[in-house]
């Protein structure tokens, strides 16, 4: 019987947090934005565990607010939120319904992370003309070129789409 209470209070944790949004990019939630790690009730406190998109992210004390103020909020009782730094959080953990909320609103999502068994560190050619070319999220040309490695945060590149002519961010895959 306690387990069913548990349970039902852990879903409705997961449920609230699938509408807080990111602050950085509001059209996608934390918890679709693969963020939320874990929910775990400790009968007296509900946990929230999150992970960073980066260890530096200047969004996270927010987020960790949010997080607190919605679980309280919906009447869920008292929570914490621990933040967990290992594993990295990593492109891949964002939902597919995150990858289409990311690109209706105007940023190409990241492709999946290429699997590298030699070093943890990969790194990215300097130019653009090395790079794939992306599909632009307006009008869906591939006639696209990068006109900067960093956009709106370190984690996002600017890219123009020469056929339509309009910007767009991609979220770089980490």
């Amino acid at each position: 019987m306690a387990e069913a209470a548990c349970t039902s209070r852990v879903d409705a944790a997961w449920h609230v947090l699938a509408g807080v949004p990111d602050p950085e990019v509001p059209a996608i939630s934390i918890r679709d934005l693969g963020i939320v790690r874990d929910v775990v009730d400790h009968d007296d406190v509900l946990e929230v565990v999150l992970t960073p998109t980066y260890s530096g992210c200047p969004a996270t004390e927010a987020i960790e607010q949010d997080v607190l103020k919605a679980i309280h909020d919906a009447g869920l009782g008292l929570a914490r939120v621990t933040v967990r730094r290992a594993p990295a959080w990593t492109t891949d953990w964002i939902s597919a319904e995150g990858r289409e909320k990311l690109r209706a609103y105007g940023i190409v999502p990241p492709g999946p992370v290429p699997a590298s068994t030699e070093a943890p560190l990969r790194f990215f050619p300097r130019s653009s003309a090395r790079l794939a070319p992306l599909a632009c999220p307006r009008c869906g040309s591939e006639r696209t070129e990068r006109l900067a490695a960093f956009g709106s945060t370190a984690c996002k590149a600017t890219w123009r789409c020469l056929a339509c002519g309009e910007p767009f961010e991609h979220f770089k895959p980490i």
